[in-house]
């Protein structure tokens, strides 16, 4: 099929779906967008950790359920962003976007990451962290890297941030611990999308959801439109690739 492809250039950023070995025997060569990913998933991921941070959803919550205005103006003690001991597991392309983000803010960032030269070991960042952002590929050995145990050392009033995949977090676990009122969690990622209607986290006041849209802006559209069209130029003009996809690069990404 397609015998005379030889380049396969995808918008998105994962490529696991159209790469398989067929492909790499026959020398076509891989590029993705994923890049222009980073910044839009990184400012909701920012978005999400202010929000728990200064309890603006169980507010909001509160408030479009009809509560009285005594009982709405109720919630855990809040946080400022600066000094905030902020974990990140995972310094992907997008966790980097996020780090920065966070840094700039006055966070003080911790990371969990074997390939990074200053990485804690994840038990130690979730038991010391107020907000945890996820930002790891989904691997083999990443699936429920955040299960039962896990979360529950994160401390109580804590938070969790996924706007990577669900396959990271033990989907079952995270909803104990949210109906527990233990700690909250924002959320752009479902082991189900679409969420179905009655699924418990729709209901729970300490959790904040978005319908997987984190990389939805106008601006991050038009940058994975640039990666590829630019990737196609330095394809016909028999340049190297900017964003090229190898084997071993593809059993790292997600």
């Amino acid at each position: 099929m397609a015998p005379g492809l030889r380049l396969v250039a995808h918008t998105g950023a994962t490529v696991k779906p159209f790469v398989t070995d067929a492909l790499w025997s026959r020398g076509v060569q891989v590029t993705q967008a994923g890049s222009g990913m980073a910044r839009s998933v990184a400012e909701v991921a920012l978005a999400f950790t202010l929000a728990l941070l200064h309890q603006v959803h169980r507010f909001d919550h509160a408030l479009r359920g009809g509560l009285p205005w005594q009982s709405a103006e109720r919630a855990p003690a809040r946080h400022e962003i600066l000094g905030c001991p902020i974990g990140v597991i995972g310094a992907s392309r997008t966790g980097r976007a996020y780090i920065d983000l966070v840094r700039a803010l006055g966070a003080d960032v911790r990371i969990a990451d074997p390939c990074h030269e200053d990485a804690i070991p994840l038990d130690d960042l979730l038991a010391t962290s107020r907000i945890v952002a996820v930002h790891a590929p989904s691997l083999p050995e990443t699936r429920h890297l955040l299960g039962e145990r896990e979360l529950a050392l994160m401390p109580d009033g804590a938070g969790l941030v996924n706007t990577a995949r669900s396959w990271l977090v033990d989907e079952q676990a995270l909803l104990a611990e949210l109906r527990s009122g233990r700690i909250d969690a924002a959320m752009d990622v479902y082991d189900e999308e679409p969420l179905p209607e009655g699924h418990p986290f729709r209901s729970l006041p300490n959790a904040l959801l978005t319908p997987h849209q984190a990389a939805g802006t106008v601006e991050c559209r038009r940058r994975q439109g640039d990666v590829v069209v630019s990737e196609i130029a330095r394809f016909a003009a028999g340049l190297p690739l900017e964003h090229a996809v190898t084997p071993a690069l593809l059993d790292r990404m997600g």
